[in-house]
């Protein structure tokens, strides 16, 4: 049995401002997610160009962080939050949605490559290969916060959680680290290596990432207010099999 180290969610302090490891582990994502670009666009023939990227990953944060926060309103807690609609704006009080900031991306990436007049699919399958190291982070967030994690388990490597109670648990913060962060990273980037058809890295993404999550998810607690839903699939689970079913469309379709 294992402990969790309650690690301190403050990094460090500059007067009053106090910075979190939370937000530092989203900036090391973009940070991650702009190198890699620059990478591809000096290495390989790219849709965009250095100065578009570089305003696209603008697009990008505003789309993460504004779907995240909704799709957690909107997907986890609608009712709350329609009763008490001033909170919405309560970022920094915690709850974001995955699934939230994905469509909040594909939303600022879409209006993107119509100002830009870049062809869609040609976009997102540039910027697909470049997520899975910031969802990485983002757990590694997670898990320095000791939130989101796993049931309870009396495999060797359970955990103890402070605010899970006594008993070991999964650290699902850490499966899914390993998961949608680094296999799904590997598995795109090289598959997104050689040319593909249109469409094809996009496609590989939302199956990669759907069934990763939903695999990671037999690890994780649901969350207290919902708890399982129907079949016994926690929300995460029932938001990724669409993701699923998008993927393996456009994939069938990115064949012909």
């Amino acid at each position: 049995m294992l402990f969790h180290p309650d690690f301190n969610p403050i990094a460090f302090s500059i007067g009053p401002l106090a910075v979190r490891w939370y937000g530092l582990m989203y900036l090391a994502g973009f940070a991650a997610a702009w190198w890699l670009g620059l990478k591809r666009i000096r290495d390989t023939p790219a849709p965009i160009t250095r100065k578009q990227f570089d305003d696209l990953i603008f697009f990008a944060v505003l789309g993460v962080i504004l779907g995240g926060r909704l799709g957690y309103v909107l997907f986890y807690k609608p009712g709350y939050y329609a009763a008490h609609p001033l909170e919405i704006f309560s970022i920094w009080e915690g709850g974001m949605s995955f699934h939230g900031g994905f469509l909040g991306v594909i939303f600022a990436a879409w209006i993107y490559a119509r100002r830009q007049e870049i062809g869609f699919l040609r976009l997102m399958d540039f910027v697909a290969p470049l997520c899975p190291l910031g969802l990485a982070a983002g757990r590694m967030g997670n898990f320095i916060n000791g939130e989101l994690y796993g049931r309870v388990t009396d495999l060797p490597w359970g955990m103890v959680f402070r605010q899970g109670g006594a008993a070991p648990r999964h650290p699902s913060q850490l499966y899914q680290f390993a998961l949608e962060g680094l296999a799904l990273f590997v598995l795109l980037w090289w598959f997104s290596s050689k040319p593909r058809p249109r469409g094809q890295v996009s496609a590989l993404f939302l199956i990669g990432y759907g069934v990763l999550r939903f695999i990671a998810e037999f690890g994780r607690e649901p969350d207290a207010f919902l708890g399982l839903l129907a079949l016994g699939l926690s929300m995460g689970q029932w938001l990724c099999l669409p993701m699923i079913a998008a993927g393996l469309a456009l994939f069938a379709w990115s064949r012909r």
